[in-house]
């Protein structure tokens, strides 16, 4: 049974969300941007039209959870002054208690979400370790991992591209999260390298075996977000698509390479962006495919550069080796550890079939905006 002060606390953390969130403006600029909806001429112009309907969508979003909030507290009150006059147990009033803490709690850690880039889709490319097979294993366990959170999150998944590994797993594999809020957001937690240590079931020795893949997340961008790309620097090659990135695809040229010679604005470096698209049976699909994920590496790069966390952001700089890593699974002791919030569970089963949420809330709380890890 909850205590008074518990009960203090859920009335205390619902007045400072309605407060922060300032829902009484939100209510006003709902109206506001509603009306703008009801004009005759609205829908002449679909791309606007559809980026109005997504914001107002986005305030009612807030209005609504704050209400369901604010909802849940009010039962919370009456249960636990029912209690005293023996009309409802002692499981109901926690009953309450549970749900509103939980509604509490997606209230706040989407107020966490306050960046500009946080509401898009994203990107997610996954790169296995040197380790040969074990490491290659260890990109596709990943690859299934935050496909089976995007599922459970009513996200959908696209692979763009995908290279097989020699013997089993993938060698890396590039995947367009997309189709709900913050996909961005919430998965930008996850770069940088992921250490695996277990008893290879690949070794004929039955050895505990160590092993890395890296993890890149970056914004998807679409065509309302200007990003600039020089035609000059472009060039093409194309392919016969094959792998698990292309296994509907014809076996003709259909895959294509794209080679962009990016130069630093600040420092003049050349560097040469590679990508591949495998995900349609249409040359001239692929193609307008990888200018879209193009498009989203230029935003990257210009939005770290922005939020001066280029050190933490680029994390693929860093060796995928011992000591970088952000997260460790380690199987045998049935323990997995996020080395940046020290948030750990024992549950590694739940985690790799996609159950990363408290991995994610922990490094929002405490990274709210992007900032270093010490």
């Amino acid at each position: 049974m909850i205590t008074s002060d518990q009960l203090k606390d859920v009335l205390e953390r619902a007045d400072a969300l309605h407060k922060y969130l300032d829902i009484d403006k939100k209510k006003i600029e709902y109206e506001e941007e509603q009306l703008r909806t009801q004009a005759p001429d609205f829908w002449d112009d679909p791309t606007r039209a559809q980026e109005q309907m997504k914001k107002v969508k986005s305030i009612e979003k807030w209005i609504t959870g704050y209400k369901n909030v604010r909802d849940k507290t009010d039962e919370l009150q009456l249960a636990f002054d029912y209690y005293h006059d023996d009309m409802v147990t002692e499981e109901e009033v926690d009953a309450y208690y549970t749900e509103v803490i939980q509604a509490i709690e997606e209230l706040e850690l989407r107020n966490m979400l306050q960046q500009k880039e946080d509401p898009m889709d994203c990107v997610l490319k996954i790169n296995s370790g040197a380790g040969g097979t074990e490491s290659q294993d260890w990109a596709q366990m990943l690859m299934r991992m935050y496909m089976r959170w995007a599922e459970a999150h009513g996200y959908k998944v696209t692979v763009s591209n995908c290279q097989d590994g020699d013997e089993a797993g993938i060698k890396s594999v590039t995947m367009e999260i997309e189709g709900g809020e913050f996909a961005y957001g919430y998965l930008k937690s996850e770069s940088g390298v992921h250490r695996l240590v277990r008893v290879s079931p690949f070794n004929a020795q039955g050895k505990r075996m160590t092993s890395f893949a890296s993890v890149f997340v970056s914004p998807l961008v679409d065509d309302t977000i200007e990003v600039y790309v020089d035609p000059a620097r472009v060039s093409w090659d194309t392919f016969r698509s094959s792998g698990a990135g292309g296994q509907n695809v014809n076996k003709v040229e259909t895959g294509v390479r794209l080679r962009y010679q990016y130069v630093d604005p600040d420092t003049g470096e050349e560097e040469e962006i590679l990508i591949e698209n495998t995900e349609s049976r249409k040359q001239l699909e692929n193609r307008n495919n990888a200018m879209r994920l193009l498009r989203s590496q230029l935003y990257d790069r210009a939005m770290k550069k922005r939020l001066e966390a280029q050190a933490k952001i680029e994390a693929g700089k860093k060796k995928i080796e011992w000591g970088s890593q952000i997260r460790s699974y380690v199987f045998d002791d049935r323990r997995v550890k996020d080395h940046r919030t020290n948030y750990q569970t024992t549950d590694v089963d739940a985690v790799m079939d996609g159950k990363i949420d408290g991995f994610i809330k922990a490094y929002l709380m405490e990274f709210p905006i992007n900032e270093e890890p010490s």
